[in-house]
């Protein structure tokens, strides 16, 4: 089981997220089991105050950097894995952090909010800075529902079917190919033909194909990484590739 701990200071955002759709299953099923950490609770004045003004000037309020320890310090000193605070500084998070993040024992993520966080935290507490994209957003919340949701999703069990996973986007370095469901013709745009054949060895061409030209048109970044990656055996997808 896969522990994720969350200091937020807004775990009421984060809670009814974590009881849905997949997630909410492998929770249920006790695949993943989480820990939402007010971060408020750290706080040592009447006020409750987490945050101040910046040294050296500058808009915006900091996260201050002693709520942030003492909370992972309150999780334990049995506890292990790797400390994620997430940052538009930070690396980009992709498929294979995910993978790895899924691997772990246990994951403590760190939501920021307002300005930024000291970077004391980052660096006092070993932590991985993780941007889920080249944007900024109001605080941390949504990046780690992201986050939460791209690794649980690959944890054994959580899908029904593993292949679902494994014909995702990013999973083998290239987009996925569109997909179609019935009707066969809507409003006269029509699912393609090879894809109703019931040949699947076209179907699997089709989708490799496919996989190859819009993750060209529209991920030049990924297609080159994918071009210079000669050591692997892109076999098609819908093949039995490990």
């Amino acid at each position: 089981m896969l522990k994720i701990n969350v200091v937020t200071l807004f775990p009421e955002a984060l809670e009814p997220m974590l009881g849905a759709s997949i997630v909410g299953r492998a929770r249920a099923a006790g695949l993943v089991e989480f820990r939402l950490v007010q971060l408020r609770d750290f706080a040592h004045d009447r006020h409750q105050t987490v945050d101040d003004y910046a040294f050296g000037g500058g808009a915006g309020m900091v996260l201050k950097p002693e709520p942030f320890f003492e909370a992972v310090e309150s999780l334990g000193p049995s506890r292990e894995g790797p400390v994620v605070l997430l940052s538009a500084r930070g690396e980009r998070f992709d498929h294979r952090r995910a993978v790895r993040y899924s691997l772990q024992p246990e994951l403590t993520l760190l939501a920021g909010h307002y300005k930024d966080v000291d970077q004391r935290v980052a660096d006092g507490l070993g932590a991985e800075e993780v941007s889920i994209g080249d944007f900024v957003l109001s605080g941390g919340e949504p990046a780690a529902l992201c986050l939460i949701d791209a690794v649980v999703r690959l944890l054994p069990g959580a899908l029904s079917d593993h292949e679902s996973a494994s014909s995702d986007s990013h999973y083998d370095g290239l987009l996925s190919p569109p997909s179609y469901t019935r009707p066969p013709v809507y409003r006269g745009l029509e699912v393609p033909e090879v894809l109703r054949s019931g040949n699947h060895a076209e179907i699997a061409a089709w989708k490799q194909r496919m996989a190859e030209r819009m993750t060209a048109e529209r991920r030049p970044d990924l297609w080159a990484a994918w071009q210079s990656d000669e050591g692997d055996d892109h076999g098609p997808r819908g093949s039995d590739r490990p």
